[in-house]
């Protein structure tokens, strides 16, 4: 019998949705998005949820990532959301718009992390990898044997004297207009210093830029193997529907 799960991707443009077959990764049916409302302010995000599980039909458990740090199912920072979500009790508040059911709340990162390790590439399921994803920020989550070390934010690493975030995403290469070779030397440095410190044995880059991998991946100048993810944008809505089927509540 497959075994069937649903995801919910909380982004800074849209909230997606679909459901996922727990098996293979892959979605069943279509995915539903809806834009991020503004302010996306924790209720509205949680009706605009509720919206997408109702046109779904679903009435099973339901994962969440949010782009926050999650601990204690406590959202403690905000990118991309509105600053309210701060201390908010996400088991609280998604229980309240969507009823009781099983819920487990996720930082984006580490859902796109654990969702790698499962339907990747199989080099990512043994050692110390670390996922990053480069986007609005850099997001990332670090793995031991599969295993997830969660709400690492090592996005944030002053490199240069400057976040790595605000140094090497790929918004930064969109909007200082850099070309891939002046963009992967600065991908470059922030991966040394990730290797200066916690000497992993691959790197695994997601996020939309990953689909053009070709034209930055083999620039890159590091000791670590850097491969690109497989999963690209539905790895947050699988690696959601993964951790409310595996119990995970950070």
């Amino acid at each position: 019998m497959t075994r069937i799960g649903f995801g919910i991707d909380v982004g800074g443009s849209g909230v997606k949705g679909a459901r996922v077959d727990l098996d293979t990764g892959e979605f069943i049916g279509e995915r539903i998005k809806i834009l991020t409302p503004k302010p996306a302010t924790p209720d509205a995000v949680a009706d605009t949820i509720l919206q997408i599980v109702r046109a779904a039909e679903w009435e099973g458990p339901v994962g969440i990532t949010i782009p926050s740090v999650v601990h204690g199912q406590r959202a403690l920072t905000a990118a991309n959301i509105d600053p309210t979500w701060v201390d908010t009790d996400v088991q609280e508040l998604f229980t309240r718009h969507l009823g009781d059911r099983e819920i487990s709340v996720i930082n984006d990162a580490d859902a796109a992390g654990i969702a790698e390790v499962m339907f990747g590439d199989e080099q990512s399921r043994s050692g110390a990898v670390i996922f990053l994803t480069f986007g609005t920020g850099i997001g990332s989550a670090f793995l031991v044997n599969g295993t997830l070390f969660p709400n690492t934010e090592i996005g944030h690493l002053i490199i240069d004297g400057i976040e790595a975030e605000h140094f090497a995403s790929s918004a930064v290469k969109e909007r200082e207009e850099l070309g891939y070779g002046k963009w992967a030397k600065r991908v470059t440095a922030v991966l040394r210093e990730y290797e200066r410190l916690f000497w992993p044995d691959l790197f695994v880059v997601g996020g939309g830029i990953s689909r053009k991998h070709e034209k930055w991946v083999p620039r890159l100048e590091c000791n670590t193997p850097v491969i690109p993810a497989q999963l690209r944008n539905t790895a947050g809505i699988v690696g959601a529907a993964m951790a409310v089927e595996q119990g995970l509540k950070p």
